[in-house]
């Protein structure tokens, strides 16, 4: 019996310890605080690019991971940019295959798949020079400038890829579709790219 009066006391001695420690209202909002703040820091980095809810849907489930990081959140952009457009690529090739393709229609598919080709080598050198530590000063300027020319390369890639299509007389599903799944990468190309303006322009400020 005195060994249950006992339990009842410690367990109701930690329950009041649990109440009185977080009595304070702030307490919850203090927990969920540091996921609150990841995600206001993308969307207020999002709000500088060409298409803020297209960036605020693709970044915002990797608050965890880029925190409030410039480096990372442009890391991130460039990363999903890299996925996005190996994809198309993929989709372009297979779609280049298809029998019956017009000449014009043909001659367009067959330049589609090497500019995005051309964009995905690009993105993947803009990464690859983002891992660089860059130190400060002018190393990381012209590191940065190189990431910057590549990545606006990629995205004229992309652009020149859909201006192949837009002068031909057909609007087939194939044409829409390829069209649709560029101007996709382009988007993404585009937002990454902003944010690591915004990288570039706050690691240059500190310097």
């Amino acid at each position: 019996m005195e060994g249950s009066y006992r339990f009842k006391a410690v367990a109701t001695l930690t329950i009041l310890l649990q109440f009185t420690t977080c009595m304070n209202p702030s307490c919850s909002a203090a927990e969920a605080n540091p996921s609150e703040t990841n995600i206001q820091f993308i969307k207020k980095s999002c709000h500088a690019t060409t298409y803020p809810r297209l960036c605020m849907s693709s970044l915002s489930t990797y608050a965890s991971k880029i925190q409030s990081s410039p480096k990372i959140l442009a890391d991130t952009a460039l990363s999903m940019s890299l996925e996005t457009s190996r994809s198309a690529f993929t989709t372009v090739r297979k779609l280049s295959k298809i029998h019956g393709l017009q000449p014009a229609e043909a001659a367009a598919m067959s330049d589609c798949v090497e500019l995005v080709g051309d964009s995905v080598d690009e993105i993947q050198r803009s990464l690859k020079e983002m891992e660089q530590p860059g130190g400060g000063g002018l190393n990381f300027v012209s590191l940065m400038n190189d990431v910057e020319t590549w990545v606006s390369a990629a995205l004229t890639d992309d652009d020149t890829c859909m201006d192949a299509f837009a002068g031909l007389a057909t609007d087939g599903k194939v044409h829409r579709m390829i069209r649709r799944r560029i101007l996709h990468v382009a988007q993404m190309t585009s937002n990454a790219l902003a944010l690591i303006n915004i990288y570039a322009s706050t690691r240059t400020a500190l310097s």
